[in-house]
């Protein structure tokens, strides 16, 4: 078993964006990794975004960028206000607390609300809206749980285990930032441990990058091969993959990820009943037809 611990926010364009090289080590290794969520912090409060020139207009049209570049789903415009991520890390927290596990869900309801809906994270009406579809969660309860004392001391301590990344690899590699005091690391690092080793991947990385480590740290690992269709995918992944993440997760090797013949295989399952394309910002969500 691999510890593998993940620094990640909602609110980082670039963390949502590696979603597809994460998917695809998910589904190499499977239960030879055991992950852990270790929530940033980006911002306390959204004038820490005021006080650099941030905008909801300037958000928009980087996640545009981000949308043509990486290919993960956005609905590219201006939030109604600036936000900041706290209160939604504490509600990922909360639902750690509450109910181990679930905080990937969580958080990945999160995400993609964040970029594909007007969602402010630091509203809490908003935040409960965008989690009342996530399986095994009361998410009234979750978000009344954000400034619960035990939440708020567990946020504290990811806090600051995120920002022990001084003269760690991801430093040297610049995937570390400087935001309010120490440094820390950028979302989304990784950091694959076992028996005593420590490999860390800083900041955004390609999945060639998270393979390398791996097979370093163990070469005993069993490394699951692609399938040849999709419907493996969506079954392994109950709660839906993005085009971008299918076509990652059929690539062989280093070779490049052909979105095209992804999204037409998947639209081959659509057709013959066996999957369910939900619209997602430009892009849609697949799941399984059950």
């Amino acid at each position: 078993m691999i510890k593998t611990t993940i620094y990640s926010d909602a609110a980082c364009p670039w963390a949502y964006s590696e979603s597809p090289a994460l998917r695809v080590i998910e589904w190499r290794y499977g239960d030879q990794l055991e992950w852990r969520l270790v929530l940033i912090g980006l911002s306390e409060d959204a004038s820490q975004y005021e006080q650099n020139g941030y905008t909801p207009l300037r958000g928009a049209m980087g996640q545009a960028l981000f949308r043509r570049r990486y290919g993960m789903p956005f609905a590219v415009a201006p939030k109604p206000r600036l936000g900041a991520t706290a209160r939604a890390c504490r509600a990922v927290i909360a639902a750690r607390i509450d109910s181990p596990g679930s905080e990937w869900r969580v958080f990945r309801a999160l995400q993609l609300a964040n970029f594909n809906t007007p969602l402010v994270l630091d509203d809490d009406a908003q935040l409960a809206d965008a989690l009342r579809g996530v399986s095994g969660i009361d998410a009234d309860a979750i978000v009344a749980r954000i400034d619960a004392p035990d939440v708020l001391e567990a946020y504290e301590r990811d806090r600051q285990e995120t920002r022990s990344a001084a003269g760690s690899a991801a430093e040297l590699q610049g995937k570390t930032r400087v935001s309010d005091g120490p440094v820390r690391f950028s979302a989304p690092s990784v950091v694959f441990a076992q028996n005593g080793t420590s490999l860390v991947a800083g900041g955004f990385q390609p999945v060639e990058a998270y393979d390398v480590l791996l097979a370093n740290i163990d070469p005993t690992l069993h490394r699951e091969p692609p399938p040849e269709t999709p419907e493996p995918l969506l079954e392994r992944f109950e709660d839906g993959l993005t085009t971008q993440e299918v076509a990652a997760l059929l690539t062989h090797g280093n070779d490049k990820p052909d979105r095209a013949a992804a999204e037409a295989a998947l639209l081959e399952l659509l057709a013959d009943g066996r999957a369910v394309r939900e619209p997602l910002g430009d892009d849609a969500l697949w799941t399984a037809a059950r």
